[in-house]
Formats: C-alpha cells, sequence, structure tokens
C-alpha cells in the first residue's frame, strides 16, 4: 500500500493518514482530529508521542498518550517540512487541497477509495486498526507484554473488546497447542 500511495497526488499526507491507521490504530475520528499540537512538543518538533484529547475519541475517560511508531514519526517530519509555515499547533495535520481539515466522512471516504483502488474487497477504515490490534496481539508475549498492553493501545475499556477486535490464526493455534 506505501508503494500505491507513493504515487498518490498528496502522497506526504496519505502515508501519514495510512501509517496513523496501521502504526497507532487510530480510528477515523481521531486520525480527523488530529492536528499538530498533538504530535510535537513544546519546541515545534515532532514528538515520541501523540496525545489524543477525549474530543477526539470515541471513548468518555479522558485523552490518552500513545507511542509513535519510527515511520509514522519520521513520515510526520517529512509532512512537516513540507507544509512549512502550514504546520502550526492549531492547524490539523490532514488537510485538503484547499487547506481545511479532514472530516470524519472524508477520511472514511478516503479508506474506502483506497482499498477499491487496489482491490481490497471488505477493508474498511477500521481495517488498518484491527490489523494493528492483530499484530500487537500475536507479538506482545514476544516483549514480555500481555493482552492487557493491547487493550491499552487500542484504548478499550474491556479486554472482552479487545479480543472481538482481533483476528484468529489456525495454524498458530497449533503451532501454540505443540508447545504446550
Amino acid at each position: 500500500m506505501l508503494g500505491y500511495l507513493a504515487t498518490t497526488r498528496y502522497s506526504a499526507r496519505d502515508r501519514v493518514m495510512f501509517l496513523f491507521s496501521m502504526k497507532v490504530g487510530l480510528r477515523a475520528k481521531a486520525t480527523a482530529a488530529l492536528t499538530w499540537a498533538m504530535v510535537t512538543d513544546a519546541q515545534g518538533q515532532v514528538a515520541e508521542v501523540l496525545h489524543v484529547p477525549n474530543r477526539a475519541r470515541k471513548g468518555k475517560t479522558g485523552g490518552r498518550t500513545l507511542l509513535l511508531h519510527p515511520d509514522l514519526q519520521a513520515a510526520l517530519v517529512a509532512l512537516q517540512t513540507l507544509r512549512g509555515d502550514m504546520a502550526t499547533p492549531e492547524r490539523p495535520i490532514l488537510c485538503s487541497e484547499r487547506g481545511g481539515g479532514l472530516s470524519l466522512a472524508i477520511v472514511r471516504l478516503w479508506f474506502h477509495r483506497l482499498s477499491t483502488s487496489l482491490k481490497m474487497d471488505g477493508c474498511s477504515s477500521h481495517s488498518g486498526r484491527r490489523t494493528f490490534m492483530t499484530r500487537a496481539a500475536r507479538r506482545v508475549s514476544q516483549v514480555g507484554g500481555s493482552l492487557w498492553d493491547v487493550q491499552e493501545l487500542a484504548g478499550h475499556t474491556s479486554l472482552a473488546m479487545t479480543q472481538r477486535s482481533i483476528e484468529d490464526d489456525t495454524e498458530a493455534k497449533r503451532k501454540l497447542v505443540a508447545l504446550l
């Protein structure tokens, strides 16, 4: 997908939007609400974390702070450099051709068009989020973590909600049972 996005008219913006889904697991609502203040430090440099306030979230329990993947950090730096003076703290990260922020509907439509262009039936704006959670769940034990860490990364209030978002793998279950 990143290869395809490199050929789009707004490739730097499109890369950032895709990576927020795949590498942070953001919902479309949070993606549409992103401002530079959420990803930059006091000096205006791209930070290692994303601060998502409650207004940009689905939940009602307050904001969240998420770690940014190095690929996403690099993409944000490239986009910030491209935007120049337009990358001020109050400005949206993801802008339209006219400079305004993207709405939730436009973010969802963007993901729909991306999946349609690549003939990936069944994908949606939530597909990257589910992929992020599934990958995290499969690798969390390798770093000494647990599904509760994946739950926190996903911003879910219950482990049951996280489990519903994780895709199962029959072959992985076979390998696991063979290890026990």
